[in-house]
């Protein structure tokens, strides 16, 4: 197989390198046959949406055709690592397209009847819980999605989907089955029972309070504030005002200190990466403007970066570092993103398993 050469700055270490690139990894010597690609640039470990939903638009699930055009809209825009936060499709044939990005799936959502989006998931009783997780849990690449709040219609707001009997089951079966579980919470009452009970991620936490940052830290618990889809907020306020009016002074609640909840978190050390939510109502390919987004949170801009690269992806098993012997998978950059987060929305070059691909 013909080696490719690449030469630019490799991040995270910042350093000038050249990488021979065979097989699908980077070669540990120099290769006297290599075909030159770039000789400059700015090269970042493949990009990471660690919250998307392929298989999926704001309807239920779709065919192979248009998740097929998802992925690869997402693997133009540099991102080569997704983890799939629930769908009711089947996508484990992305697995075997070696064009499309790597794909950790958790497969579909565990919500209670009628507290979540239509045809998107399992809806159970508390009861049927465990017994789901498991069945998610082998059917998924180590992940599992739980719907931890959503609007009660009696309570007229969000309101925890879970009793902590059932959610200390859950994870209990989840890991002994050797995944990991994460949750979707909007508001503030669903999250003590679920990080007390050991859950691994929390999507959106926009709920979070000092105590529970502290939490968070404390057991490693991980957040994904999938901070585009947070700007939705006033626009779920408004289609739940008749109905639900509690709720809706909620979300513009919460809309109005996302800001400050999800910098305290950052502050205070809880590992956050970055997920655009693509795929119900917004489309794929927005990981650029998820990493800009977060840097608007106060994040620095390298750990804006850090949070769609090598950190999201040691996180989630893979290669972090471009070091001989590792995966090829990374994204050329004409600039050095980490002094304008813009940049990466125009990568010259994308490789994944070691073919250029974008």
């Amino acid at each position: 197989m013909t080696a490719l050469r690449f030469s630019g700055t490799v991040l995270p270490e910042a350093e000038p390198r050249i990488l021979d690139v065979v097989d699908g990894r980077i070669s540990p010597e120099p290769r006297s046959d290599a075909e030159v690609v770039a000789t400059e640039g700015w090269i970042v470990p493949g990009l990471v949406d660690a919250h998307c939903h392929l298989g999926l638009d704001a309807d239920g699930a779709v065919d192979e055709a248009t998740t097929e055009e998802q992925a690869l809209t997402d693997r133009d825009a540099g991102a080569l690592l997704l983890r799939d936060c629930g769908s009711p499709a089947d996508t484990s044939w992305v697995h075997e397209r070696e064009d499309l990005p790597r794909l950790v799936r958790a497969g579909r959502h565990l919500a209670r009847p009628r507290r979540y989006t239509r045809n998107y998931a399992h809806e159970i009783e508390p009861d049927e819980l465990a017994a789901y997780v498991a069945q998610e849990a082998q059917r998924g690449d180590g992940w599992v999605k739980l719907v931890g709040d959503w609007i009660e219609r009696e309570a007229g707001d969000l309101t925890p989907c879970w009793p902590r009997d059932a959610l200390d089951a859950a994870m209990q079966v989840a890991h002994a089955h050797g995944a990991r579980v994460t949750a979707h919470v909007f508001g503030e009452a669903a999250l003590p029972d679920l990080i007390d009970a050991g859950i691994d991620c929390i999507e959106h936490g926009t709920g979070l309070g000092p105590e529970l940052i502290d939490a968070m830290v404390a057991r490693g618990t991980a957040l994904v504030p999938t901070v585009k889809q947070l700007q939705n907020f006033p626009k779920y306020a408004e289609q739940g005002e008749q109905r639900f009016p509690g709720y809706a002074a909620h979300m513009r609640d919460l809309f109005a200190r996302r800001k400050e909840t999800i910098r305290a978190a950052y502050d205070a050390g809880v590992p956050i990466y970055a997920g655009t939510d693509a795929g119900g109502v917004l489309p794929h390919g927005m990981i650029a403007d998820e990493v800009v987004e977060l840097a608007s949170y106060g994040m620095t801009p390298e750990d804006a970066l850090a949070a769609a690269s090598w950190r999201a992806r040691a996180w989630l098993g893979f290669d972090a570092l471009l070091s001989p012997g590792a995966a090829a998978d990374f994204v050329v950059y004409d600039e050095d993103p980490r002094a304008d987060l813009g940049v990466l929305r125009h990568p010259r070059h994308v490789v994944l398993r070691g073919r250029v691909v974008a």
